[in-house]
């Protein structure tokens, strides 16, 4: 999912420079993310019957693959290894959540 992420990020790079003379710096995608949260939180929203409209779920699964790309994105521009980063810390919050006397050795 990386490797297309920034595949088409490169692609939208190309189309910033011809539009606007430069490429978007990591903060603008942040940014942008930020907008697409807002956008996710709305739809969200939507199932729960605050913002109903008719292409709900289709608009849902977009924003969710949109809020997904920007975060593969950041991810490859600051170097994290996002797939470890995400075992590490799904281990920890296990560890966290999980009581003394279930974990193994107790």
């Amino acid at each position: 999912m990386q490797r297309r992420a920034v595949a088409v990020r490169e692609l939208y790079a190309r189309a910033e420079a011809a539009r606007y003379g430069r490429t978007w710096t990591t903060e603008e995608i942040m940014l942008g993310f930020v907008g697409d949260v807002g956008d996710l939180a709305k739809l969200v929203q939507g199932k729960a019957g605050v913002r109903p409209r008719a292409d709900l779920d289709d608009a849902l699964a977009h924003e969710l693959a949109d809020c997904l790309w920007s975060v593969l994105v950041l991810a490859d521009a600051y170097g994290v290894d996002l797939s470890a980063a995400f075992s590490r810390t799904m281990d920890e919050l296990t560890a966290h959540l999980t009581p003394d006397e279930d974990r193994p050795g107790s």
